[in-house]
């Protein structure tokens, strides 16, 4: 059976990349490394966090339809190379996106059947004091994210759930439920379904004779 697809997304600095990490120390998922041009942080390394690339490289990639997503956001071009989800779903593997919003509503369009999941702050302000201790943006910076942060969280009804970062193993569970509610959809269980209706005639033959002796008949 094809795999299933499991975007992840949110505002930036909502705590992505530390849920993502809680939930693939978790549970089986092909985590699908996203492409930008941004440079990388403190502690971030290319291939593993993502590719990092000039805007040649990632703009020859995007003219060869070589992404299944793109956006830019904040000046910075992120996308998810197709290759690699391609390839992880067929082998039925389910695969696990990190990416920006916008991104996210065009794998909707993309990919009808992706489960999309919008990680929330508690509150504006907190998402603030979590962008501010970061230490990473000038105060400029950080009012163009919060700007943005608000019009993508007025955005989440699109999206198939919600889950809100606020105790953070309170947010992985959340996370790991939706995974396993999804993973046992009913037609996505035919094995169980058909496993459920089979019969074991040495287990019934031996079940049988213990009923003969305990009640002196066969009974169903």
């Amino acid at each position: 059976m094809r795999g299933r697809l499991f975007v992840m997304t949110g505002a930036s600095g909502v705590g992505k990349g530390t849920v993502r990490a809680k939930v693939l120390e978790r549970t089986r998922l092909f985590y699908s490394i996203s492409m930008t041009t941004r440079p990388p942080r403190p502690g971030e390394r290319d291939g593993v966090d993502y590719y990092f690339v000039d805007r040649p490289t990632f703009e020859a990639l995007l003219d060869q339809d070589g992404f299944l997503e793109h956006a830019e956001y904040v000046g910075h071009l992120y996308g998810t190379p197709k290759a690699p989800v391609e390839r992880a779903l067929a082998r039925g593997e389910d695969v696990l996106l990190e990416i920006e919003v916008q991104g996210a509503l065009q794998v909707r369009k993309k990919v009808p059947e992706a489960v999309l999941i919008f990680l929330l702050p508690p509150s504006l302000s907190e998402l603030k004091r979590r962008l501010v201790y970061r230490g990473k943006d000038s105060p400029e910076k950080i009012a163009k994210r919060l700007a943005q942060a608000e019009w993508e969280i007025q955005n989440a009804h699109l999206f198939d759930y919600v889950v809100v970062n606020d105790v953070l193993e309170e947010a992985v569970a959340d996370f790991l439920a939706i995974l396993t509610a999804e993973r046992r959809r009913t037609h996505r269980m035919a094995w169980a379904l058909q496993k459920a209706l089979e019969r074991d005639p040495d287990l019934e033959s031996e079940l049988d004779e213990i009923l003969r002796r305990n009640h002196g008949g066969t009974r169903h």
